[in-house]
């Protein structure tokens, strides 16, 4: 099949892609406008294979995407690109408004001109898959409760709110235009290849660095945390699977506070590299507690339920193997988090507009 990608370049974009490019036949077209967290080194491993194509654009281009989806003829859309970061939703709104809900609408209705001409063949497999949050729940209030697809929205920041209108105009584009679309919701991710502002990178990072470890508040909140790989491997499943018009949950089974998943870096870093900052027998000892977020959410938890008995589809790492897995993956690529760090990854970037079209 024909998969187009968007945010391909972003951290569970380029899982995706790589996941096609690597265990399936299908060729995938990556729509990337390259902003700060996109990052083409991500994709270095399948950047020169034959199935794999990328172009420098914008998700709020309709004119680019129309003539995109008119070279590629996609039969499957996974929209991933967003803005996803709360801090910067809480700083800086105006480019969550823009890329989440102005961007998904622009998107949105190049995909329904294209679909309305394909022929009623090729409109009866095409699906347009929309990637969500669980953020768009807002908080859980008792420690039994947990998300499940008919959890009423209830967004608490700027980034949950703008993912939250994203996921009503994708749905209202269903019943409204008949637009074949698919919706999944996810829990924390984390892994390989993600940007450093995100708390696990970013702890590991700093630790190895000798700077602090800014935690919340006291570290209370609770989420439910995802392997990168794991939700690549749902995404595929529900793309490909899943039935149009349904929602699906996907969450890790994999409920930490942040304070446990902090020391627990803390002490996997402890075991795989000793060799620590000068002053300091332990990690941990680089924690410190900072003035707590404003609306931070207290819980998140996903019923993954739904997608494990319709779609067969298990997270196969625990938190703790997903964990070792990353810290390891930190350590053994440091020209990776290099370069985001002193910003020299966004070199590649700047060149992608000049090989733009050539693959395509």
């Amino acid at each position: 099949m024909r998969i187009a990608v968007t945010g391909g370049a972003g951290f569970i974009g380029s899982e995706v892609v790589r996941q096609i490019i690597e265990h399936t036949t299908h060729q995938v077209l990556v729509i990337d406008a390259l902003t700060y967290a996109g990052n083409l080194h991500s994709l270095s491993s399948v950047a020169s294979h034959p199935r794999y194509r990328f172009s420098h654009t914008s998700i709020g281009d309709r004119p680019a995407i129309t003539q995109l989806f008119s070279e590629f003829q996609p039969q499957v859309v996974m929209h991933l690109a967003a803005e996803s970061h709360v801090d910067r939703s809480i700083s800086g709104p105006d480019n969550f408004i823009e890329s989440n809900i102005l961007g998904t609408f622009e998107l949105l209705e190049a995909t329904r001109h294209y679909f309305q001409q394909l022929p009623e063949t090729e409109q009866a497999t095409f699906r347009f898959h929309h990637i969500s949050t669980d953020e768009v729940f807002g908080d859980l209030a008792h420690s039994d409760d947990f998300f499940t697809e008919q959890t009423p929205y209830a967004p608490s920041s700027p980034y949950s709110a703008s993912k939250a209108a994203s996921d009503h105009l994708v749905r209202a584009w269903h019943r409204t235009y008949q637009l074949p679309v698919i919706v999944t919701n996810c829990s924390n991710n984390y892994g390989p290849y993600q940007f450093p502002e995100k708390l696990i990178p970013l702890v590991i990072l700093n630790a190895l660095q000798g700077k602090p470890l800014p935690i919340y508040g006291m570290g209370e909140q609770i989420r439910d945390w995802l392997y990168v790989a794991d939700h690549a491997r749902a995404l595929l499943c529900v793309a490909l699977e899943g039935k149009v018009g349904e929602t699906y949950n996907i969450g890790g089974h994999n409920e930490k506070r942040n304070i446990d998943v902090v020391n627990s870096i803390c002490q996997l870093l402890d075991e795989r590299f000793p060799d620590k900052p000068q002053g300091i027998d332990s990690y941990t000892q680089l924690i410190q507690f900072v003035t707590d977020r404003p609306g931070h959410d207290k819980r998140y938890a996903i019923d993954a339920t739904k997608i494990a008995q319709q779609l067969n589809w298990h997270p196969l790492e625990t938190f703790e193997s997903g964990l070792r897995k990353t810290v390891d993956w930190y350590l053994a690529n440091p020209e990776w988090w290099q370069a985001v760090l002193d910003g020299s990854y966004a070199t590649l970037t700047t060149s992608a507009s000049q090989v733009e079209g050539v693959q395509l």
